[in-house]
């Protein structure tokens, strides 16, 4: 037998969680062949003595879905950061947001609007597709740096069936949207997301989610949610997202588990305590984290629900009135969220007032990350506090403003998540647990400051949570989230398996990513192979400067079959 590459002397690390061994991988074409001590020879040999082999990382949890409509050369350029850290699976259509399915032009307007905190510049306008059908072959023809799946995003279906409006669907509504749920389960999507502190799922009712979930259990797919709320209504949230569970059978995944606010920390102890005890009944839960204390999101989520009604267009007109801008300003300085959040006046997360306390104000947790326009690029990396500094105002009047002079294109990063920069202890606690996979939750737009994680989250696990043992904590990097989520042969070095391997240096392995700057690559990181494709660190980094840039369209569009 002939192989094209072989990766000899290894220290291999498969997936499973089982110690480390010697031995050597022969590769054909995209899969691995065979393992142990091979005497077949091979194309090509890489000699990987003193380097840790394992399998491709998998990141449940990106917001790139339209980096992969992008061409190849561009896709390298933001996916770089992804590569480096040793990621070659990835997974969209998270927190309810997404790009399809749609068919309405009002419904794409309102995904543009809503979406333009997570598009590149260079996105297809409009977009050439509307269900997921179409938008996975949309990005095979552009062909993908990294293997890509989706999920059916909760948003979109709504809009679609109903605008962006609160309150229940109609029994048609429902009706459209189950059909839609299961439309996009047919064309391959892994399961369906909500983002349950977002417009249109903020809107939504227990009884919509689980009508939508007993959908995705008939497929025995994943129901996966960033819950109603991490701050005062986070334990009721994630009853909430475990009845689900419960009462439709349908596998849960907490998305992004988190408790923000210094004052909300102590509850990660209750919310691990819950989703204990509903796994030792039987609920099928799992959940995801990332190894930072700030996340990054779209800066419109600072304003209540009943001021996003109708979208950006409408949130605009309301600041741009006297009286609606001082009740929304009342609101966020003033409004605690309290249980159910979704009903008249509720309000799921208040990210000003979740993240005030004595040590500071929450104007001061939330810094921009991007704005659209170039007149306003100076105020990227400043927190709304400086922001109204800068602009002679108070941090609300300050950011309304400029969330006017950019039509709403403003992202955000928010600190004080399950923690602050002076420790890890909280994020240690999700870490270890045994349901938990590790995500990044960031990516690149080649805009303003994206997260650091979008660079360094899984180099920044394995040099700084690796307690429980580096076996099982690359397990749940590798073969745990693709069990999740129903990805097949990924995930694992073994003999059938699709050829996604990492070549690195454990002790070398560091994340350099940092808020101030963020796109600075990882180290340890030497080889890493998609599809048995080698995909060189410096060709990406230097995006088409050394070599083909079209060797290195070695990714896959994943579809659940």
């Amino acid at each position: 037998m002939s192989l094209d590459l072989l990766i000899s002397n290894a220290t291999i690390i498969d997936g499973t969680g089982q110690p480390a061994w010697l031995g050597d991988i022969g590769i054909g074409g995209d899969r691995i062949i065979s393992l142990g001590r091979i005497e077949s020879s091979a194309r090509r040999t890489i000699d990987a003595t003193g380097r840790v082999v394992m399998p491709g990382l998998i990141d449940p949890h990106s917001h790139a879905d339209l980096i992969f409509t992008l061409p190849l050369e561009r896709q390298m350029e933001l996916l770089a950061g992804k590569v480096t850290q040793g990621i070659t699976t990835t997974l969209v259509g998270n927190c309810g947001l997404g790009v399809a399915p749609y068919s309405r032009p009002s419904t794409w307007q309102t995904l543009r609007d809503l979406n333009g905190w997570m598009s590149p510049a260079d996105v297809p306008d409009p977009w050439p597709w509307h269900s997921i059908a179409d938008y996975l072959d949309f990005i095979a023809e552009r062909r993908p740096l990294i293997n890509v799946g989706t999920l059916a995003p909760h948003g979109p279906i709504r809009i679609e069936a109903m605008g962006l409006t609160k309150g229940e669907p109609s029994a048609s509504q429902l009706r459209a949207m189950r059909r839609a749920v299961d439309r996009a389960l047919s064309d391959g999507a892994f399961g369906l997301s909500t983002g349950l502190i977002y417009p249109p799922g903020m809107y939504s009712s227990p009884m919509e989610l689980m009508e939508l979930a007993r959908v995705v259990a008939g497929y025995d797919r994943i129901y996966t949610s960033h819950i109603r709320g991490s701050s005062e209504t986070l334990i009721p949230a994630v009853r909430e997202l475990v009845e689900v569970g419960r009462q439709t059978g349908v596998r849960i995944h907490h998305s992004h588990n988190e408790a923000v606010g210094r004052s909300h920390w102590p509850k990660i102890d209750e919310v691990l305590a819950i989703e204990e005890a509903a796994i030792a009944e039987g609920v099928r839960l799992s959940f995801d984290m990332f190894p930072y204390t700030a996340a990054a999101t779209m800066m419109i989520a600072i304003y209540p629900p009943w001021a996003l009604e109708g979208g950006i267009p409408a949130l605009l007109d309301r600041l741009q009135s006297p009286r609606m801008r001082r009740r929304i300003e009342r609101e966020i300085e003033r409004h605690r969220p309290s249980w159910p959040p979704w009903r008249e006046g509720g309000w799921p997360h208040n990210l000003v007032l979740a993240t005030s306390s004595a040590v500071a104000s929450g104007w001061d947790a939330i810094r921009i990350g991007y704005v659209e326009s170039r007149r306003h690029k100076r105020y990227q990396g400043l927190s709304l506090t400086e922001l109204g500094v800068r602009m002679g105002a108070s941090p609300f009047d300050a950011i309304s403003d400029l969330i006017i002079a950019e039509r709403g294109q403003v992202s955000m990063l928010i600190f004080e998540v399950s923690g602050d920069e002076s420790s890890t202890v909280h994020l240690q606690k999700f870490a270890r647990h045994r349901r938990c996979a590790f995500c990044t939750d960031a990516d690149d737009y080649g805009h303003g400051l994206p997260h650091p994680a979008a660079y360094g989250a899984f180099p920044r696990l394995l040099s700084r949570f690796g307690d429980e043992g580096i076996e099982e904590l690359i397990h749940r990097m590798t073969l745990f989230p693709a069990q999740i989520f129903g990805i097949r042969d990924r995930g694992v070095i073994r003999p059938g398996a699709f050829a996604d391997i990492v070549i690195c240096r454990l002790d070398k392995i560091r994340d350099r990513a940092t808020w101030k700057s963020p796109r600075r690559h990882a180290t340890g990181i030497e080889r890493v192979l998609i599809n048995g494709v080698e995909v060189l660190a410096d060709q990406l980094i230097n995006s088409g400067n050394s070599g083909n840039p079209g060797k290195s369209a070695s990714g896959r569009v994943l579809r659940h079959i």
